[in-house]
């Protein structure tokens, strides 16, 4: 249940960065959602090696959004949208 649980709040993280970043994506379904189950990894497990928060803090839930994001302008730039 977890996978499951982690895939419908990746995909959430991935909307709210899609939204944030300016201009149109033409990213689909899949791509968004990996993209946000990325963003909220990396950021999520930088994070905490380096000790800026613990495991369901709020601050959490903005990075993982901030890095989705990045994510979202990295591949937007490289697919030259």
């Amino acid at each position: 249940m977890s996978f499951v649980w982690m895939v419908i709040v990746g995909f959430l993280i991935g909307l709210v960065a899609r939204w944030i970043i300016p201009g149109t994506q033409a990213l689909g379904f899949i791509l968004t959602t990996l993209l946000g189950i990325a963003g909220s990894f990396v950021a999520g497990f930088a994070g905490q090696m380096l000790g800026l928060y613990a495991q369901g803090q709020p601050v959490g839930y903005i990075a993982s959004v901030i890095g989705a994001a990045v994510l979202l302008f990295v591949v937007g730039k490289l697919k030259g949208a």
